[in-house]
């Protein structure tokens, strides 16, 4: 244990001095070429697979084996040019969440009382994984993952097209003991969905909640592709001034994860592809304390948000594209468009 509490510390210190940089998602392949560069040659390999490999799908939230290096094999110097790469791919706000939910893993070893020597909840057990050479004229990609954590980036031509499939998971979701007492990562998710759900009327409650048990957790799991979910809840237009005021901030939440360019973009595409047409459901309890889930879906949009496990202290969330997760629909586009004379 005091191992692993010297080991996030040092992880703290970097992510301190990385939080000061400015984030922006247009230097990503500088930044990602910089990580590269500190690698030694077997580290190298086992970080960097061909932008069409299969391992770009191979997406996941829990305590796996996972390919690509972990900070358990970086040094000081790597883990802050690693750090710095996440930095500038996510927003402050998404940035202190992934932080956030790193540190939990120190907080779930006590809690469960793992030796020492266990690993099983480790917060230098996150892996970096680089989908072909990071360029500002090419393709590539890269992800950042771990327990609670899988945040998938993929970038065309010095622009990050895709910032999906994304998940934040929080377990405790709220800190109940120690040092940390009150801690609540995904806090806003939470607050608004029962904002949310609690200013609707009867009639309106009664589209919005579909059933009265919560599913045990995210419907699309890890899915390579989602698609929308039925039933799809109380449509954004059936809802009154105060209520669409709350729904746009709760997706706010979400959104404004990712890198500014990027979450603007994303937006103004949800908000194009109709936002009277995006619909909100709820399963579960109607307070806090028992199982509850909810999503909020559109043509272009999903996302879905479970607390059911552990006594209902276990946060799942996972925002998707429709069309466009691992930039499918921005790649096919450019594979479609490009020269094909030799």
């Amino acid at each position: 244990m005091v191992k692993l509490k010297l080991a996030y510390k040092t992880m703290l210190v970097i992510c301190t001095i990385v939080a000061a940089i400015p984030a922006s998602g247009q230097d990503l392949a500088k930044k990602a070429n910089i990580f590269l560069s500190t690698l030694s040659t077997e580290l190298r390999t086992q970080a960097q697979f061909n932008f069409g490999d299969a391992e770009r799908f191979n997406w996941n939230f829990v305590p796996i084996a996972r390919k690509g290096p972990s900070f358990r094999d970086f040094d000081v110097k790597q883990k802050n040019a690693a750090i710095s790469l996440l930095r500038a791919s996510l927003s402050d706000q998404g940035y202190q969440k992934a932080s956030g939910i790193i540190e939990l893993e120190t907080i779930l070893k006590a809690l469960e009382k793992r030796a020492p020597e266990d690993n099983y909840r480790d917060p230098l057990n996150y892996h970096i994984s680089i989908f072909g050479e990071p360029s500002s004229s090419k393709e590539w990609g890269w992800r950042f993952e771990g327990h609670h954590l899988s945040l998938n980036f993929s970038s065309l031509r010095g622009v990050l097209v895709s910032s999906t499939p994304s998940f934040f998971g929080s377990n405790p979701g709220i800190v109940t003991s120690g040092d940390k007492k009150g801690t609540q990562v995904l806090k806003k998710e939470t607050e608004l969905g029962f904002l949310l759900l609690n200013s609707l009327d009867e009639i309106q409650l009664k589209k919005t909640r579909f059933a009265e048990k919560a599913p045990s957790d995210i419907i699309t799991g890890n899915s390579r592709k989602a698609s929308l979910l039925s039933p799809s809840g109380i449509e954004f237009r059936e809802l009154n001034a105060v209520q669409k005021k709350i729904f746009m901030q709760l997706l706010d939440v979400y959104i404004r994860n990712y890198a500014s360019e990027f979450s603007e973009k994303f937006l103004s595409k949800i908000k194009k592809s109709g936002i009277d047409d995006l619909h909100f459901a709820w399963a579960g309890s109607l307070k806090p304390g028992s199982g509850h889930y909810y999503r909020i879906q559109g043509k272009a949009l999903l996302i879905e948000y479970d607390n059911t496990q552990n006594n209902s202290n276990h946060v799942h969330t996972v925002v998707r594209d429709l069309t466009n997760d691992f930039g499918d629909d921005v790649l096919k586009g450019h594979y479609q468009n490009q020269d094909h004379h030799h």
